[in-house]
């Protein structure tokens, strides 16, 4: 652009053309419409070092991954549905930390970020996954629940049980990236398909735009409604754009199995219950995510996935089974314990408050879930939680009775 301008400043002509419009004019004017032709030529008049995060303070998984040099060579690249890495990155730059948990710091625009921008994603992903290796492992998946075992826990400690995942539908961009048309498309797909739904799954869709007072009452009293988001590590990704918009909640006549429509994710399929029957919310869980699949699968879409990644879903820290068990449970010795970190560490567990990833525990009362989600299968992270949330409660009990407890051994993160 600045060859082309001292070119026209050159000819025989450009005397004239001072004196009539002006030199300031000239040159504004012809700036102007230069850059309204190609608003990305005039980003690469600038070198990737002078645009460069910031990241000096930041704690975020991006943040340690990302290096000059990466930046160079990924900036000015885009997904064939002209996603950047900057917008990729962007929630991770503009949130330095987390007061309770080390964030991802960056999203998925679509399924194709994964692959164009992998010089980033894959240490992301091999930080955020303790050590898997995108390059070399494969992710298995598991969803038959009757290879679990002792899954029903002790109801005097665990107050509720909870399975959830997400699914994207291929050929959709993520909430991140998506335009308001596709937002549109993936509520028509899913819901279109959760219509098909028969017996103990059948149910209903309630669309957030749609919904009476009354009935938005009822989720609320349910504890199903979910609210626009307030994070801003999703606020800052783009997630509440157009807000309530193609947004919605669909659940089963017993309200067991719920299915969120264009929150984080394309879709959350949650399986949950009172009580501790660990057991059966998997394998209601199990059933209709394969249900709600064919389902998809027959109306001509099929949801993101591949050997390397598993199922794809916009944060990397989701990434392949997108799972996560949790129970509600009561443990107020063993809170108390210096050792309680140490062993939901080693058992691959992590603590939350009962209001969710931005809140605190407060009393006795903690969520606990699996803290892996790439690697190992379904079954398997069902299991961990099933075990890991006895050997709690068993801690809980010597505690009572005066008992002396051990820190187990670290588990084996990924099969040989």
């Amino acid at each position: 652009m600045a060859s082309s301008f001292t070119r026209m400043l050159s000819s025989r002509n450009t005397a004239v053309m001072l004196v009539g419009l002006g030199a300031s004019t000239l040159a504004t004017g012809y700036l102007m419409t230069d850059s309204a032709v190609t608003a990305e030529q005039r980003m690469k008049m600038y070198p990737p070092s002078a645009d460069y995060p910031d990241l000096r303070k930041h704690n975020n998984c991006m943040a340690s991954a990302l290096t000059p040099a990466i930046y160079a060579r990924l900036r000015d690249k885009r997904t064939p549905n002209d996603y950047t890495l900057d917008q990729c990155i962007q929630t991770g730059v503009d949130n330095p930390g987390h007061p309770f948990i080390k964030t991802v710091g960056m999203v998925a625009g679509d399924e194709e970020s994964y692959e164009v921008f992998a010089e980033l994603f894959d240490p992301v992903i091999k930080d955020r996954h303790n050590g898997y290796d995108p390059h070399t492992m494969k992710h298995p998946t598991d969803l038959d629940a009757s290879k679990i075992t002792s899954g029903m826990f002790d109801e005097k400690y665990v107050l509720s049980s909870r399975v959830r995942t997400g699914r994207s539908i291929r050929g959709l961009s993520l909430p991140p990236a998506c335009s308001r048309s596709e937002r549109r498309e993936v509520e028509r797909v899913v819901v279109t398909a959760l219509s098909g739904l028969k017996g103990d799954l059948s149910g209903r869709y309630y669309g957030l735009t749609d919904m009476t007072d009354q009935e938005q009452q009822q989720l609320i009293d349910d504890h199903f409604l979910f609210d626009k988001p307030v994070s801003p590590l999703l606020t800052c990704a783009g997630m509440a754009r157009d807000w309530p918009d193609a947004r919605g909640i669909w659940h089963n006549n017993e309200k067991t199995f719920l299915i969120w429509i264009n929150e984080e994710d394309h879709s959350r399929v949650i399986s949950m219950e009172k009580g501790g029957n660990m057991k059966r919310v998997f394998e209601r869980f199990c059933k209709g995510l394969k249900e709600v699949e064919r389902l998809i699968q027959e109306r001509g879409w099929e949801f993101m996935w591949n050997e390397r990644l598993g199922y794809i879903l916009t944060c990397p820290s989701n990434l392949g089974t997108g799972l996560r068990a949790g129970v509600h449970v009561r443990l107020p010795l063993l809170s108390k314990d210096a050792r309680f970190s140490k062993i939901l560490d080693n058992l691959r567990l992590q603590k939350r408050g009962t209001g969710g990833v931005d809140t605190a525990a407060t009393g006795d009362t903690f969520d606990i879930s699996n803290l892996d989600r790439l690697g190992k299968s379904e079954v398997e992270l069902v299991q961990l939680v099933v075990d890991g949330v006895n050997y709690l409660i068993e801690c809980e009990k010597k505690l009572e009775k005066g008992q002396d407890i051990k820190v187990p051994a670290p588990l084996v993160q990924f099969r040989k």
